[in-house]
């Protein structure tokens, strides 16, 4: 339940970011429901009435059950007169009082998440600009879908039990360190970005200091690069993965060199593990 309500959070945003981008006075839009082949409105942004609220759109059925269907946007410029959809829902969108409605699916990893829709009150077309916007908000959240499938998948790995250093399982554990370091700063989500870190610290305390290794304080770019080096990964590749600039890469690497006295790139990963830093 958590997982959906943060999912339920993207779109609250996406809805918000659509209007702005669109000038659309209303928006709304839900997700797929576990199981179900069918949307749950849940998130109403510019409504005037709960006729929307809770309505379970089946795939195939009304403009989001088509966009479901088909997976890509769809529009009507007079919702209860179109020929293109069917009319399941016609009682709700007359109660809102909408004409003109876009529909646009949340598409990750070729299975449909779930539809943005935006609307207006008149019966007028919905452009090229207002269609484009729409799916760029749809992408928006379809890039925190990925980002949050990815970061439960590895803190699913992390949670396994402890593996025995020096093993194939320890090395998916440095992987998943990696990982999840690299995908931090990129949770907009607190909690679950916070949860991700104190994994990243466990992880890392899971290979104990050795006696009399280096006791260093990194900042956490500097460790997000480390570990991005310990996976093998040059400064382009890291640049990248973290979202950084390489030159910027370049000056965290040498700056944790320094702090842990080493020569060079692999120097700097032994010291870090040794001091606990990395796993």
């Amino acid at each position: 339940m958590a997982a959906e309500a943060a999912d339920a959070v993207e779109m609250r945003a996406a809805l918000v970011g659509l209007r702005r981008a669109t000038g659309l006075p209303v928006a709304f839009g839900g997700l797929v429901e576990p199981g179900r082949a069918q949307v749950r409105i849940s998130e109403l942004s510019g409504t005037a009435t709960p006729a929307l609220s809770a309505l379970a759109v089946s795939s195939g059925n009304g403009l989001g059950g088509k966009a479901v269907a088909l997976a890509r946007p769809c529009a009507v410029t007079d919702y209860s007169a179109s020929r293109q959809i069917s009319h399941e829902y016609d009682g709700a969108v007359a109660t809102e009082g909408l004409c003109s409605v876009l529909a646009v699916p949340v598409v990750v990893r070729r299975r449909v998440r779930g539809v943005l829709y935006g609307a207006l009150r008149t019966a007028q077309p919905l452009g090229d600009r207002t269609l484009g916007a729409a799916v760029a908000a749809a992408r928006d959240v379809e890039q925190a879908l990925v980002v949050r499938d990815e970061a439960r998948g590895l803190l699913a790995v992390a949670r396994e039990p402890e593996p025995v250093a020096g093993s194939a399982a320890w090395e998916e554990v440095r992987e998943a360190h990696g990982a999840l370091r690299a995908l931090a700063p990129r949770i907009g989500d607190p909690a679950l970005r916070a949860e991700l870190l104190d994994v990243c610290g466990r992880l890392a305390g899971a290979g104990a200091p050795e006696p009399g290794g280096p006791h260093v304080g990194l900042a956490p770019r500097e460790v997000d690069v480390l570990a991005c080096v310990a996976a093998g990964a040059t400064n382009g590749s890291a640049a990248q993965r973290l979202g950084l600039r390489p030159e910027t890469v370049k000056g965290y690497l040498r700056s944790a060199m320094r702090k842990l006295g080493a020569h060079t790139r692999w120097e700097a990963v032994i010291a870090a593990r040794r001091a606990g830093l990395l796993p």
